[in-house]
């Protein structure tokens, strides 16, 4: 249509001329004139119906949805400080910073504009004034636009990637603290005993073994139970839920850790409670914690699956891998890709090489302890772009400790026997890490 728009325009401009040079046009255009006439209002009638077709098409009641701004939320870690932006749905974003202005006395700025999106009413400015953020301030800019700016105290360096389901926009702030942390409260989360059902407590207290010299060095775990509340995680052919063995192996070796090892524990869930997956994490940069343990139960569509497996932060190296982190993530394999694209520039900030021994020796040893009672294979360690993983400032580790879609399997993560002996395993493989440590 347009080149024929453009060649009728053509034609009435050179007709036009020659009106203008006073020579009369030729008697054969008119007649080429009257020969194209009828198609020329078949064309016409076409082109109507498209542009009303496309008319229907961008009709405001079938535009793209508007995006909902429904929190922001800030986390103060001795390392770096995390605000995390949550939203009902996908948006574009672009950020911008904006150097501080001595003159003016005006502090440096980050600040981010999130396009095709709604501010709902209740989500507030938040004063953060850690050392690195004073505030975090949020606005309907325009009408399809909310800008969410921080205002910095101190910074070196921040990063800004993305989680899913629900869709979050996550900025990370490193700098030097000007001052400490004064919200930071080190509270130990008591390992209270869930139902009689899920936990049986020994009846003798485990004998205390010595300490060695590297616990100095380790005094404090944070055990994460996997899952929770209206998250059942992997769900098993007897209907056995993940966020309840989980939960029940993750109390049993909180107490093997404190009783037997001597250290602190601090565990992110001791309840049928949900925890978004980078709660967990910002958990245990704030109390400080020197190692991060997130248990959980394994699925796979063939069913015949089983073994023990432990993972680290990572880009996944196999398709078994990224299909595993999506599981977990409770994504897509689509959105692992994504999230592998800027692990590049986090996984600088991480303790990649003492997450990767940690994950060796506590595989290690779990296999060991529970292939004694129940043979089982060891599929090793391995690597993935796990959410519950990113933001640590600490070796971290997630155990897989079998498979709920295995029928075998899924019997003995029921039992109790078996999640002692896994505690005990995970246990053991904590205490040959800090004995590794000089």
């Amino acid at each position: 249509m347009a080149a024929e728009e453009g060649g009728s325009a053509k034609t009435k401009k050179t007709t036009a001329k020659k009106a203008a040079s006073g020579k009369p046009a030729k008697a054969t255009a008119s007649k080429k004139k009257g020969k194209k006439g009828s198609s020329r209002k078949t064309d016409a009638k076409a082109k109507a119906k498209s542009e009303q077709q496309l008319v229907q098409v961008v009709k405001p009641s079938e535009a793209k949805p508007m995006a909902s701004v429904k929190e922001l939320r800030s986390w103060s870690n001795p390392d770096y400080t995390r605000i995390a932006i949550s939203l009902d749905r996908e948006a574009a974003f672009e950020y911008h910073r904006i150097g501080q202005d001595q003159e003016a006395k005006l502090p440096g700025r980050l600040y981010l504009d999130i396009n095709g999106a709604k501010l709902n009413s209740d989500v507030k400015d938040l004063p953060v004034a850690d050392g690195l953020l004073k505030t975090a301030r949020i606005a309907q800019y325009r009408p399809e636009t909310v800008r969410v700016v921080l205002d910095l105290e101190s910074i070196k360096d921040y990063k800004i990637f993305t989680f899913s389901d629900p869709f979050r926009i996550m900025i990370d702030i490193r700098g030097d603290r000007k001052t400490e942390i004064s919200s930071l409260k080190q509270v130990i989360e008591p390992v209270t005993p869930a139902s009689a059902a899920i936990i049986d407590q020994p009846a003798e207290k485990p004998h205390k073994k010595p300490l060695h010299p590297g616990i100095s060095r380790i005094r404090r775990v944070v055990v994460d139970p996997g899952h929770g509340g209206h998250d059942p995680g992997a769900l098993g052919a007897d209907g056995t839920r993940e966020k309840d063995v989980v939960l029940a192996i993750g109390l049993k070796l909180a107490k093997k850790l404190r009783d037997e090892i001597g250290l602190d524990v601090v565990m992110t869930r001791t309840t049928d409670v949900f925890l978004e997956l980078q709660e967990r994490t910002a958990i245990a940069n704030q109390v400080g914690a020197d190692l991060f343990i997130s248990i959980h139960a394994n699925a796979a569509p063939n069913r015949s699956a089983s073994g023990i497996e432990t993972y680290y932060l990572s880009l996944a190296k196999t398709e078994k891998a990224a299909q595993l982190a999506a599981k977990e993530n409770g994504t897509s394999l689509e959105k692992v890709s994504m999230l592998q694209a800027v692990l590049f520039d986090l996984m600088a900030n991480y303790k990649i090489n003492d997450s990767a021994h940690l994950a060796e020796v506590v595989q290690k040893e779990l296999h060991k302890k529970v292939d004694a009672r129940w043979p089982v294979k060891s599929l090793g360690v391995k690597q993935g772009p796990f959410y519950v993983l990113v933001g640590a400032s600490m070796p971290s580790i997630l155990v897989e400790t079998a498979f709920l879609s295995n029928e075998k399997e899924e019997q003995r993560l029921k039992d109790s026997h078996y999640q002692e002996t896994t505690a005990d395993g995970i246990a053991d493989g904590v205490r040959a890490y800090i004995s590794g440590l000089k």
